[in-house]
């Protein structure tokens, strides 16, 4: 039989975590991603890294007090920076009606695009010689 499970500390992880992997199984693109969600993976992930951190350490090392308490002062910056940057772009958009953060959105697909074709010009030129 086959299992499935998923690691998190709060609800919260374990919805991410779990849409992650529906929107995979699903075909979905995960390429596009709302800025929310980008916000939110880019927490989860700077998160993860704390705690593998700390779990490499030695164990007399890993469970002393300092080093739960620098780990769990990680996470709760880490929140507290992604609560703060998504109230910013919430009140930029309700200000401005959505159009700066559509402004960012158009500009982001257009830097994409000209840095693949930088990159294709590139490859071109290498393969040429």
């Amino acid at each position: 039989m086959a299992t499935l499970s998923f690691e998190g500390e709060t609800h919260g992880e374990l919805v991410v975590k779990v849409r992650r992997w529906l929107a995979s199984v699903e075909g979905q693109d995960e390429g596009n991603l709302t800025t929310h969600e980008a916000i939110e993976q880019g927490a989860e992930l700077t998160k993860e890294a704390l705690r593998i951190i700390a779990s490499a350490a030695p164990e007399p090392v890993a469970q002393s007090e300092i080093v739960k308490a620098l780990t769990s002062a990680g996470y709760k910056a880490t929140d507290a920076t992604k609560q703060a940057l998504v109230d910013g772009l919430d009140s930029v958009e309700e200000v401005t009606g959505g159009s700066v953060v559509k402004l960012a959105r158009d500009a982001s697909k257009t830097v994409v695009y000209q840095m693949n074709t930088a990159v294709a010009r590139q490859i071109l030129k290498s393969l040429r010689r």
